[in-house]
């Protein structure tokens, strides 16, 4: 088996240190986040870092990249206090991937990449029409990374919109079913395929 110290580490080129270190914690989560300014200039950006933090109440976190340059998603939930969470399916990765490109903050990605926009019961911020898994979200907390500069931006479910079907009796959601993929780094798109499913683990 290959070692890599920090030596290794430290050496390698800045890119493909990139490319290591965002495959090698396994499969996360591929989300589009919809936001809008208070001009009503809309916003849409993919994610791959949306985390659980509970569930009663329900939050999720994600992790933002420092503002030492404009980040649309993070000013326009500042300005509305709201955002939505739209979840990434098999049939337009390539559209999903193509809103981490570096628009200009008057072009949304809705219209440049090929998603239409959906406002449901008075929701501030739009959803994507196309996405079988979508949550609206309100603003709670941020919490900033030291290490980094990155932020965790944490937000409470107000809104939560999918097929009946999708959801198993025990009430967990099957991803699998809704064509949600996973993304491995910042390039590489993945099939979701649910293999088993146990009981609580009790001693």
């Amino acid at each position: 088996m290959l070692h890599i110290d920090k030596k290794a580490i430290d050496e390698m080129e800045s890119r493909y240190r990139g490319n290591f270190f965002n495959t090698i914690s396994g499969f996360k989560s591929a989300n589009l986040i919809g936001t809008i300014d208070k001009n009503k200039q809309t916003n849409l950006a993919i994610f791959n870092s949306v985390v659980h933090i509970g569930a009663n109440p329900p939050y999720l976190g994600f992790i933002l990249r420092p503002t030492t340059v404009e980040r649309h998603t993070y000013s326009n939930i500042k300005e509305t206090g709201f955002y939505t969470i739209n979840h990434v399916q098999e049939d337009f990765i390539e559209k999903a991937h193509q809103t981490s490109a570096k628009y200009e903050k008057a072009e949304s990605e809705f219209h440049r990449c090929g998603f239409q926009e959906e406002y449901l019961h008075s929701f501030i911020p739009p959803y994507v029409k196309q996405s079988n898994i979508k949550l609206g979200l309100k603003f709670e907390e941020e919490h900033p990374i030291k290490v980094n500069g990155t932020i965790l931006v944490i937000g409470s479910i107000q809104h939560a919109y999918l097929d009946e079907k999708y959801i198993q009796n025990d009430g967990s959601v099957d991803i699998s079913l809704a064509q949600t993929v996973a993304v491995s780094g910042l390039y590489q798109y993945l099939k979701t395929e649910k293999l088993d499913k146990f009981k609580y683990a009790k001693p």
